[in-house]
């Protein structure tokens, strides 16, 4: 994975094209991205989105030859995706895809399920303001063009509403396995609901 959205455009296909061809020397596929979402990532932050450009998009890909395209049409990194209602851009999505053929991905799209949210929440978290991607939009992506789907904020609140359950329930407990254990179920749990969600149920 390459990101370097936050580029001039020239830049970006630039470096995203040394990656490339480094990658596929080793016979390694490699995702690129355009336009830029909306929250924080590692050392990458973005206040505003920049939607991908269809047009820019059908050049960047034949320019790169990434075998992976992540697109901007209104997600966001982290819990707190939206200020208002969330929607993404279905339209734009379908224009990409007309311009594209390789698979396209789409970043920050977790969830945020309210019934995890409201566990953590139980046992101490913080998470007042915090909205996800509706089910309904995400099933409406995947079916005008997304292939791949990141929901890493999803399973990070699974796990952290499930630890401080534990240590709530138990305190005098400090087994690491007795801590873990029910994360790692609950973490399961959120897996398998997304992936009926992404229609991949039943699918290799």
């Amino acid at each position: 994975m390459i990101d370097a959205s936050h580029e001039p455009f020239e830049k970006n296909i630039r470096l995203t094209k040394t990656i490339v061809q480094l990658a596929h020397r080793q016979g390694i596929s490699a995702e690129a991205e355009l336009g830029t979402i909306g929250g924080a990532e590692d050392s990458v932050s973005a206040k505003n989105i920049i939607y991908t450009d269809p047009e820019k998009a059908q050049e960047f890909v034949a320019r790169t030859g990434c075998d992976f395209l992540a697109v901007a049409i209104g997600t966001s990194h982290g819990a707190y995706k939206f200020k208002g209602q969330a929607g993404l851009n279905m339209e734009l999505l379908k224009q990409i895809r007309q311009r594209t053929k390789v698979p396209l991905v789409l970043h920050g799209a977790s969830g945020v399920p309210p019934e995890i949210v409201r566990q953590a929440e139980k046992y101490g978290a913080d998470l007042m303001g915090v909205k996800g991607v509706p089910d309904s939009q995400i099933k409406l992506a995947v079916k005008n063009g997304i292939n791949k789907i990141n929901i890493d904020t999803d399973l990070r609140i699974a796990f952290d509403a499930a630890v401080r359950k534990v240590l709530y329930e138990q305190p005098k407990d400090f087994d690491s396995r007795h801590l873990l254990g029910p994360a790692r179920e609950l973490i399961t749990k959120v897996a398998e609901k997304k992936i009926k969600i992404f229609g991949s149920e039943g699918k290799a």
